[in-house]
């Protein structure tokens, strides 16, 4: 899953980023409203951590910039105001979460895995597919309950396909939603990964779909 944090404190903004690559994401940075608005215009986010009090473009602006030209993705609000119409304006501007400064660090990781299942369409924290079992609270992995050690990046491969299983995903799409913006992207490195992930799962739930993409699904082709 791949993450934009736009935050102009550049503390908490390094904070945030670093939590959630802790977590398992690939993760993009903005510091400012201008930046982060064309990131989030330009780049497929799976969702969005974003400030309101920005520099040189607010973040309300922003976020309603955003849902004028059609994107969708989920949007996590941090603000410095609480009150309860500041909480309306930024819902009405296309908000899916708010969470007022300070906060807990769990706090913010519990609403982006919240938002993530609920944009997938999973109601648990507990994403499963036949035998293979993956936990979003605590990353872990298992098949028929034994433990599966994966690397970061079949980590991410997997919980991408875990949530959008049933549908066939493209080596792009892997591409741009695995890796962060400073990555060297190359397509050839999923098949890579893909080949691993099988080999370490032992279970034939990744499907290739000759010219198309991949698919997860417990049930054989």
């Amino acid at each position: 899953m791949r993450l934009l944090v736009v935050e102009d404190d550049p503390d908490l903004n390094r904070q945030i980023v670093a939590a959630l690559e802790d977590a398992g994401y690939a993760v993009d940075r903005a510091f400012d409203g201008e930046e982060g608005h064309f990131l989030g215009d330009t780049e497929p986010y799976d969702a969005v951590v974003l400030d309101i009090g920005l520099p040189k473009m607010d973040g309300i602006s922003v976020l309603e910039a955003w849902r004028r030209d059609g994107k969708t993705m989920p949007v996590l609000i941090l603000t410095a105001r609480d009150r309860w119409s500041d909480k309306v304006q930024g819902f009405d501007a296309g908000a899916d979460d708010y969470v007022p400064k300070p906060f807990h660090m769990e706090e913010i990781l519990a609403r982006i895995r919240a938002l993530l299942r609920r944009a997938s369409g999973h109601a648990s924290s507990e994403l499963l597919c036949g035998p293979v079992r993956l936990d979003t609270r605590s990353g872990r992995v298992t098949v028929d309950g034994a433990g599966v050690k994966l690397t970061s990046h079949e980590y991410r491969l997997l919980s991408y396909l875990m949530h959008h299983q049933g549908r066939v995903v493209s080596r792009t799409e892997l591409v741009e939603h695995l890796y962060d913006q400073d990555f060297d992207r190359d397509s050839n490195t999923i098949e890579v990964f893909v080949g691993r992930l099988r080999k370490k799962l032992g279970v034939e739930v990744i499907q290739t779909v000759r010219g198309l993409g991949y698919l997860l699904s417990a049930d054989p082709a």
